[in-house]
């Protein structure tokens, strides 16, 4: 009797982790993002080295540290002894956004940092959030004397008033006469696994598709798709995708799927148009 064995292709294990919110495995989940560009990586292997990671933080401690003295320790090992930052140098880099890679160079962007830093301060038991703000990914911790806001690519504490110009730099609407913690407070929620990881992922769409690397746009495409497969506007911009990497019949069907869920979108026509281009060419 002949057994086939089936491969699990990166996109197969990737749909397998994001299958539920239930327990999500962020940090695999983050770390099987490079499989696209590297297929022979280990995600084991990333999970192991942020084990010994963790495990030399964890010498650092003192006995019964409180959860202030944990953050304190935490920050100074990433990034006093161990020099994690931002790839200011080379910021559209892909590899800022793969774990192995950041973990190798201890350079990155502030959501892939952010990530290695999050599983850290999970591991010492502090209760530690990411922050989807808007132009660099944040994260917080909640201690006794209330919830702190760090820089993951510094450790650096950041204000209220240090946030809000941050803010400024992105967001028209704040509204002067409010207070601080009001103008800041939809910014300062906890982002869902699921969310961190489409921010990875977008970021990465971005590059792609600056550099128009079709094939590689459309490998974060489909595991956008995956992990959020009601996210309309990503059908359109893999059928876009599609259309630019010479595969005018998938685009047709996926442009099709955007248009019958958009509603009244303000593209509607055009994408309708381009859909009945691409229709033509393939009879």
């Amino acid at each position: 009797m002949n057994l086939k064995l089936t491969v699990p292709t990166p996109l197969d294990y990737f749909s397998s982790l994001v299958a539920s919110d239930r327990a999500f495995p962020l940090l695999e989940a983050a770390a099987s993002l490079a499989q696209d560009d590297y297929p022979e990586l280990s995600v084991q292997n990333v999970l192991n080295d942020m084990d010994h990671l963790l495990a030399r933080v964890i010498r650092h401690l003192p006995k019964d540290a409180d959860a202030l003295t944990r953050l304190k320790v935490l920050n100074r090992v990433m990034y006093r002894d161990l020099g994690f930052a931002g790839n200011f140098n080379n910021y559209a880099d892909p590899d800022n956004s793969y774990l192995h890679c950041v973990l190798k160079t201890r350079l990155g962007i502030p959501v892939s940092v952010a990530v290695i830093w999050l599983d850290l301060a999970r591991g010492l038991g502090l209760e530690a959030y990411g922050l989807s703000f808007p132009g660099h990914f944040l994260v917080k911790v909640l201690v006794n004397e209330g919830q702190v806001v760090i820089d993951p690519l510094s450790g650096q504490s950041l204000s209220q008033e240090s946030l809000v110009e941050m803010l400024e730099n992105f967001v028209d609407t704040v509204q002067v006469q409010d207070s601080l913690s009001m103008r800041l407070a939809p910014y300062l929620q906890a982002a869902s696994p699921r969310g961190i990881l489409a921010r990875m992922l977008r970021n990465l769409k971005e590059i792609h598709a600056a550099e128009e690397d079709w094939l590689r746009l459309l490998a974060v495409e489909d595991r956008l798709l995956v992990l959020l497969p009601r996210a309309w506007q990503e059908y359109r911009d893999r059928g876009m995708a599609l259309a630019e990497a010479g595969f005018p019949d998938r685009a047709v069907r996926d442009l099709d799927t955007y248009l019958a869920h958009a509603g009244p979108a303000p593209d509607r026509n055009a994408i309708a148009m381009r859909a009945e281009q691409l229709r033509r060419t393939t009879h």
